[in-house]
């Protein structure tokens, strides 16, 4: 299981991408918005925005998709659970919301859109929420025994050839080190112990760092070329979400 997190401004795209007729949509699950059409829905959200007009983007987008060897287990009664289960521990509650099943491609998934303007004016959260998703993600697919491999870890390495050879080489470590590094001092010396360098691509005339560069066997990547969670701002929140959680107020 894994998810797909987008944050919009306004409702009306996405409300009419889940209910798109050629995706074969199923409104599994709502709360607070009324299904008499996409109109309805989408005055609904638009209604509750009213209460906290100065958020910018108030509309939450999150793809859940599953394996398709779960396919067969996946009922909607589950894939339900499932959703309510990732939401609560997202900290999405006492909000409207809609969950609609997708049936266009091969694997089950299902899109759940949501008011990030809740019932009373506050704002829900989205602080560290790719991380948050995915260390969710993890847990409710061990929880729930669904199947879980990403692209990357089925390719046999053994048959690749350089540089794509070192590129998964210095994946598989970045997936192993990272969730155990809380600042990239951590990160950059367990990196070193694997004979990976690292250097950082800075704005013009700037110190801002803008990107990151992995080396190994004479091979460079940038981040996101070895994959997109790699980036330097994506590996930069995580490592944030790992120091907190490790040191809490």
């Amino acid at each position: 299981m894994i998810s797909k997190i987008g944050k919009g401004q306004e409702f009306r795209s996405v409300v009419n991408y889940i209910l798109e007729q050629g995706k074969g949509t199923e409104i599994l699950d709502s709360d607070g918005v009324r299904l008499n059409g996409p109109d309805a829905i989408i005055c609904s959200f638009n209604i509750q925005l009213k209460l906290n007009p100065r958020l910018t983007k108030p509309v939450g987008h999150i793809s859940l998709n599953f394996s398709v060897q779960d396919k067969e287990k996946l009922s909607n009664e589950l894939m339900v659970q499932i959703a309510q289960d990732y939401m609560g521990r997202m900290g999405i509650s006492e909000t409207q919301y809609l969950i609609g099943r997708h049936y266009d491609k091969e694997h089950p998934h299902l899109h759940l859109i949501f008011n990030r303007v809740n019932h009373y004016g506050r704002t829900i959260s989205d602080r560290f929420d790719h991380s948050r998703s995915e260390k969710i993600c993890k847990e409710l697919t061990l929880e729930y025994n669904l199947y879980f491999a990403s692209g990357k870890e089925k390719v046999n390495e053994h048959r690749l050839w350089e540089p794509d050879k070192t590129k998964y080489e210095i994946y598989n470590c970045l997936k192993a080190i990272i969730p155990q590094s809380q600042n990239w001092d951590q990160l950059i010396f367990a990196l070193k112990d694997q004979i990976i360098g690292v250097a950082f691509i800075y704005k013009e005339e700037t110190d801002e760092i803008h990107g990151i560069i992995f080396n190994k066997n004479g091979y460079f990547f940038s981040g996101s070329k070895v994959d997109r969670q790699f980036s330097y701002s994506r590996i930069d929140r995580e490592l944030q979400f790992n120091e907190q959680l490790a040191f809490p107020n």
